[in-house]
């Protein structure tokens, strides 16, 4: 009997082999794919809002941020020397403007303002634009507590704004005189003083509108500064300050 030759065996189940990835399975991978994918997508839509579980992106009102990660409360972040940055009307046809003082407004405040905006255009076809996010964390300590036991736990989301920037924006087939009525009446559930904007309303500084003037006219010094000529002039003249008496009442 002929002895086996190992190599050609192996030779042999080597070209029986199966390759890496055959046809049916380069198919059934991008199928795969897109199943998981859809079943994810449905999962979201069909998610209740009052589910206990966690949101995945968080919202203007609520951000995704670690509650327990304290925060200061700090005050609104403005360029030296004034910015006109968020005080103009961007994307819709009419907006709503703090004028007073700038402040924390709280997310219960601006979601009661939202409602109210809400309520008030009902039927009407219009979009509603946010510039604020809530993703300032407040910490409060109970009552009767003393000094020196820490921030507090967390109580609410809140904003920081700005002197004169715009809140909400409006755009739609509604008339001026409605959106009107309807940012009067947000205006009133929240803190402080708000004014109607209209889009290409000139930019404002502080309380300030750059109406004809510029930024740069405002850095300008206020008072007129004389020539060196009249102020070497003014400097070598001895000035008599009332009540004093002058050098020629002073000599015998």
């Amino acid at each position: 009997m002929k002895p086996i030759n190992t190599s050609a065996l192996a030779s042999a189940f080597r070209g029986l082999r199966l390759g890496g990835a055959s046809p049916l399975r380069k198919i059934r991978a991008p199928i795969q794919r897109q199943a998981t994918a859809l079943y994810a997508a449905r999962r979201l839509q069909n998610a209740r809002a009052f589910s206990t579980t966690p949101a995945a992106f968080g919202t203007w009102l609520e951000p995704s941020i670690d509650r327990k990660k304290k925060m200061a409360k700090g005050r609104p972040r403005v360029a030296t020397g004034g910015s006109t940055k968020g005080t103009t009307v961007m994307w819709g046809d009419y907006g709503l403007r703090m004028v007073d003082h700038h402040r924390r407004i709280s997310a219960k405040s601006l979601k009661m303002a939202e409602d109210t905006i809400k309520n008030r255009l009902r039927g009407e076809k219009y979009r509603l634009y946010k510039r604020k996010n809530c993703n300032i964390g407040v910490f409060v300590s109970g009552n009767d507590m003393r000094m020196g036991k820490g921030k507090g736990s967390f109580d609410h989301w809140a904003t920081r704004i700005a002197v004169s920037q715009i809140v909400f924006e409006i755009r739609g087939k509604i008339h001026e005189a409605i959106v009107r009525d309807a940012f009067r009446l947000a205006g009133n559930k929240l803190p402080g003083q708000w004014e109607f904007a209209k889009k290409g309303d000139p930019p404002m500084v502080g309380i300030t509108k750059l109406d004809g003037v510029t930024l740069e006219d405002l850095k300008r010094p206020r008072r007129q500064v004389a020539p060196p000529e009249m102020l070497e002039a003014s400097s070598s003249t001895s000035v008599t300050e009332p009540g004093s008496k002058s050098e020629a009442a002073r000599s015998p």
